[in-house]
């Protein structure tokens, strides 16, 4: 008879994967609108430019809303990037292990530290 493990090695797999699907849920949601409204409606007229003019976009941005929605839109979608391409490299047969793991998400905890710092240090 075999014997169950009652204490299985517990994985870290769940953080990346979840950052993985919070990223492309992020990408895939906002990336149209953007799309929609910078490159089809305030070309066609639709929307008047005046409503993303500079001066009106960095009072969006200076705020907590503003800046919430920019630390996601260049946080979460890199670590979906970096946690592909990881996976992506052992898929073509690089087993870098440890090491790649350390520089793919190395690299996103970097940029998402230095985004946050960024964003909280003052005004956009």
């Amino acid at each position: 008879m075999k014997a169950i493990n009652r204490n299985p090695r517990r994985s870290e797999e769940p953080i990346w994967w979840s950052l993985f699907g919070a990223g492309g849920s992020w990408f895939a949601m906002l990336t149209p609108i953007t799309v929609l409204l910078v490159g089809i409606l305030v070309p066609l007229g639709v929307i008047d430019a005046d409503a993303l003019s500079y001066e009106r976009m960095q009072s969006v941005a200076g705020g907590w809303i503003g800046k919430g929605v920019i630390a996601g839109s260049i946080i979460l979608p890199l670590w979906h990037a970096m946690h592909r391409i990881h996976h992506g490299i052992h898929d073509l047969g690089v087993h870098a292990g440890l090491t790649g793991k350390v520089a793919c998400y190395g690299f996103a905890a970097l940029v998402s530290v230095v985004t946050l710092g960024l964003l909280l240090q003052g005004p956009v």
